[in-house]
């Protein structure tokens, strides 16, 4: 039998945070292998009236409206958000999501389906591995 990983506190103002521009941005949490099964998760804050490119990945993301209201833009669609409120995105899906306030701020809790989790940019094309933009991978 093998070892389990210990546990771990992350304390997301410890962490380093990403700028992901226009006011929004992302602390990762934790990127994790275990056996067949795999995920990265962070949070993603976002200013009054910040919002996010038009993305797609390449593996399933779900997300948690942690703090505030939010829209959440899925395949052309719009849908409003409210705290607790938890959206699931297949992959290969164009979405973004959007403050809805212009005075409070907002915040997300996202996990992907895998520490292979890429993110293409609909107005550039460009494709990155998300791994490439979070410090805290344990596998």
């Amino acid at each position: 039998m093998t070892a389990s990983p210990k546990p771990a506190i992350l304390r997301p103002k410890e962490l380093k945070t990403n700028d992901r521009g226009g006011g929004a941005r992302t602390t990762p949490l934790v990127t994790r292998k275990c056996g067949s099964i795999s995920m990265i998760n962070g949070i993603t804050a976002f200013d009054p009236g910040a919002s996010i490119g038009l993305h797609k990945h390449n593996c399933e993301e779900s997300v948690m409206v942690i703090e505030g209201t939010a829209i959440a833009e899925i395949d052309g669609v719009r849908h409003p958000l409210d705290t607790n409120d938890t959206t699931w995105i297949p992959a290969n899906v164009p979405h973004r999501f959007i403050n809805a306030s212009d005075s409070e701020p907002m915040r997300i809790f996202w996990v992907y389906a895998s520490i292979d989790a890429t993110r293409t940019m609909m107005a550039t094309g460009e494709t990155r591995a998300i791994d490439a933009e979070h410090s805290t991978k344990s596998n």
